[in-house]
This record gives C-alpha cells, sequence and structure tokens, in this order.
C-alpha cells in the first residue's frame, strides 16, 4: 500500500502541481485510511464500499468532527479514482458513498474592543515585540492566512500604494489593500528591527523573520497569537484564523459587499463567505434585542 500512496503524492506533486501543504493534509487522510485497512488485513484490491463506510463510522465513534470526515471522504474519494485511472484496481469503492452535509460551525469572532486588546499586548519597547505588533496589525488589516503571512516577501509590499500581494490557495494571485495603520507598524519594524534581525541573513527577503535571521513557522505565530490572547485576557480560543475570521465579520458589519469580502479573502467560492454573514445576522440580533424598546 505503501508504493500506491508514494505514486499518488507523486501525481499530485508533478501532475496536479498542488501546494505542500495540500498534499500533505491528502497523505495524513490517506495514510490514516490505509492504517485501518491494513489493521483489517484488507488489500487495496479487496477494499469495498463496506470497508470505507466502517471507517467513517470509527472516525465518528472517535469523536472526529462532520468537517474530518467530510476531507476524508474527498481525500478517498480522489485517491481510489487515481487507482482505477492507473489500473490498480477495476472497481472504485467510493462511487456509492455519499458526502456527508458539511456542519455550519460559526467561526469564532474577537471584538473590537478585543481586537485592540490583542494587538496592544506587544512590548514595542523591545525589537520582537515590535515586530509581533506589525504581525498582529497586518493580520488583522489584511486577513492574512498565517501560511500567507509567513510567506509574505519583500517584494510583495506595496505600501506606497497600500497594497500588499499574495499567493493563496491553489497557488492564485490576489492583491489586497492595507491600511495606513498597519503600513505603519511594519515600515518601523522594517525600518528598525528588520536590518538587525538578518544582519547573519543578508539574503533572506522573507519579511518577518525570528531572532535568527530566519523566516517565521506557522506554529510560532500561532504560539504568538495563543500568548498574547492570555495576556489579553481574552477567555475563549483565539488562532490566527480568528483574526481572518474577525476581519470579514467586522467588514461585513460596516456594510462592505460579500463580493468583495471573498475577493479579499480569496474565497473561489462565495457559499464559504457567505458563513460570515450568519455571524453578522447574529450581530445584528443581538444589536436589535439590546436596544430595541420592545424587543
Amino acid at each position: 500500500m505503501k508504493d500506491e500512496l508514494g505514486d499518488y503524492l507523486h501525481f499530485l506533486r508533478v501532475e496536479r502541481g498542488l501546494s505542500a501543504n495540500t498534499i500533505a493534509s491528502y497523505r495524513q487522510d490517506v495514510n490514516e485510511a490505509l492504517t485501518f485497512f491494513g489493521s483489517k488485513e484488507k488489500e487495496l484490491t479487496k477494499v469495498d464500499q463496506y470497508d470505507i463506510l466502517i471507517l467513517l463510522e470509527q472516525m465518528e465513534s472517535e469523536g472526529k468532527s462532520r468537517n474530518t470526515i467530510i476531507h476524508m471522504v474527498s481525500s478517498l474519494r480522489k485517491f481510489f479514482a487515481f487507482l482505477v485511472q492507473t489500473n490498480r484496481i477495476s472497481i472504485d469503492p467510493m462511487l456509492k458513498i455519499d458526502t456527508p452535509k458539511k456542519a455550519m460551525v460559526l467561526p469564532d469572532v474577537l471584538t473590537p474592543d478585543e481586537v485592540n486588546s490583542l494587538i496592544d499586548v506587544p512590548e514595542i519597547s523591545k525589537p520582537l515585540g515590535l515586530r509581533d505588533r506589525a504581525i498582529l496589525e497586518t493580520l488583522y488589516a489584511t486577513g492574512l492566512r498565517v501560511s500567507e503571512l509567513v510567506n509574505l516577501k519583500i517584494g510583495d509590499l506595496h505600501l506606497s500604494m497600500h497594497l500588499i500581494q499574495t499567493i493563496g490557495k491553489g497557488d492564485k494571485e490576489r492583491i489586497i489593500p492595507i491600511s495606513d495603520i498597519a503600513i505603519d507598524w511594519v515600515n518601523r519594524y522594517l525600518d528598525e528591527v528588520r536590518p538587525g534581525l538578518i544582519a547573519n541573513k543578508p539574503n533572506n527577503d522573507y519579511v518577518f523573520l525570528n531572532s535568527r535571521g530566519r523566516h517565521l513557522t506557522r506554529q510560532s505565530i500561532w504560539q504568538m497569537i495563543k500568548r498574547d490572547a492570555g495576556i489579553a485576557g481574552i477567555k475563549h480560543h483565539v488562532t490566527v484564523h480568528t483574526l481572518r475570521h474577525s476581519f470579514a465579520t467586522h467588514l461585513l458589519e460596516n456594510g462592505a459587499d460579500l463580493r468583495i469580502v471573498q475577493e479579499l479573502l480569496g474565497h473561489s467560492d462565495i457559499s464559504t463567505t457567505q458563513i460570515y454573514t450568519h455571524v453578522s445576522h447574529k450581530h445584528l440580533t443581538e444589536v436589535y434585542n439590546k436596544f430595541h424598546p420592545r424587543a
């Protein structure tokens, strides 16, 4: 089974040209399924729809989320289609497997006051504190994904035009406006901090660097935000994606067009963006109930 998985991942990388993160996601799902089939002493040529259903039922019994199970179905659908196309199996066991309906989970969103509290945490008198302030301002001002932020390069900054460019999911480029406030903090970081960080790595053109002059990892950004959220006294779970959700929700609450928010977030399908309208409607209901005299 390892040979089939290796060939499939090679196909995704070379033929499909998918990103490393996307391939890693498929690898995790397919490897989990192959481990399950192996524990049942099932060869790939013998796997049928009932084996798939037992796998999905086990995932559900283990408390896996609906969206995790949906992702597994999607991964296996593509994997078994590849096996059929390359004549490794004759019958696709996924043909009679329905994709579960996606659970609508409203994203965690910070209030504007909570965003301000979080952004104010870094100690800007310290070089890395100033860097962290610039990172938080950039995330909230642009709605960037964490992978987009850490891969941001100097050539992607067009601050004089109030724009940055990034490569998102599916290797799609997009241009995003950035606010004056965020630009000020990024420029301070570039002028006062980055030259010292890059001293030993002069050829590194990533924007945000760690203390050794190397470009930051996604994990380091997650850890920084988790730490700062605790210091800010924010009680609910806060991640990098929380700032992205807050960016989108606050735009909609202040009258932004859904299509514009879709473009800013880099969503290929507007249905992905529409979840923020539910958050926004929830906010409107809360405001109505609080302030209407007969609510």
